[in-house]
């Protein structure tokens, strides 16, 4: 179990991060970044597994600069609620806080991210825009086929469902035709559906989400440490 822990970001504002430490020294610095949904049980879950596995890991609260202890349902008002506050947050803000939270990092040793649905799409953007991660993934980012002119600075594992609601299955192969001649690992998997990782909710699709994170570990042990 971790705690939530107090940052800054460049401008000034100052924002919540659920914390999660490995036992003992850690292997390097992981970003986890949310869905839409707040930084609920199922992003701590994550940040406490990747903790698990010699990370120390902090999941900034990426919805405070417009309202703060966001824990959202996955119903209908949910999905508005925090499709508002995601458009309410100018991106360059939300990428202020990524930026942070990596710089909190630091003395894990190298810093990687790992981000969900909203998260996914910031993970491809994070790594294009800003300076000093050593790989990010991205786990079905619904606005990576909007933004395929960025360059990445640095290795991108990007996870796509074949069966997708939010994200058309043409979205995500033209990412892979596009992302990986330049390097990009994509993956698209077959029967999983939008949130396939959400363990606990009908999303999950078990074989896709073993596989993924498996996948995903290997990408950080090769990258971060």
């Amino acid at each position: 179990m971790g705690n939530f822990i107090s940052l800054t970001a460049k401008d000034g504002h100052t924002f919540t991060a659920y914390e999660a430490k490995p036992e003992g020294k850690p292997r390097g610095g992981l970003v986890v970044i949310q869905e839409i949904f707040g930084v609920n049980q199922h992003i701590r879950w994550v940040a406490d597994g990747y903790a698990a596995d010699g990370y120390h890991v902090l999941a900034p609260a990426m919805f405070d600069r417009a309202e703060r202890n966001v824990e959202l349902g996955y119903d209908k008002e949910g999905i508005d609620r925090g499709r508002a506050l995601r458009g309410a947050i100018p991106t360059d803000a939300m990428l202020l806080d990524i930026a942070a939270t990596l710089d909190a990092l630091k003395g894990a040793g190298k810093v990687g991210l790992v981000g969900y649905c909203m998260g996914g799409s910031f993970a491809w953007l994070s790594a294009s825009r800003i300076p000093g991660f050593a790989a990010t993934v991205g786990y079905y980012g619904g606005t990576v086929s909007e933004n395929l002119g960025e360059q990445q600075k640095c290795p991108v594992m990007l996870h796509f469902g074949d069966k997708d609601g939010s994200i058309p299955l043409a979205d995500a192969e033209k990412v892979k035709a596009t992302l990986e001649p330049r390097g990009v690992s994509v993956f698209i998997y077959e029967g999983a559906g939008h949130a396939f990782n959400r363990f606990g909710n009908q999303a999950w699709h078990e074989p896709s989400a073993r596989l993924a994170r498996e996948r995903s570990l290997k990408f950080l042990r090769d990258n971060v440490g």
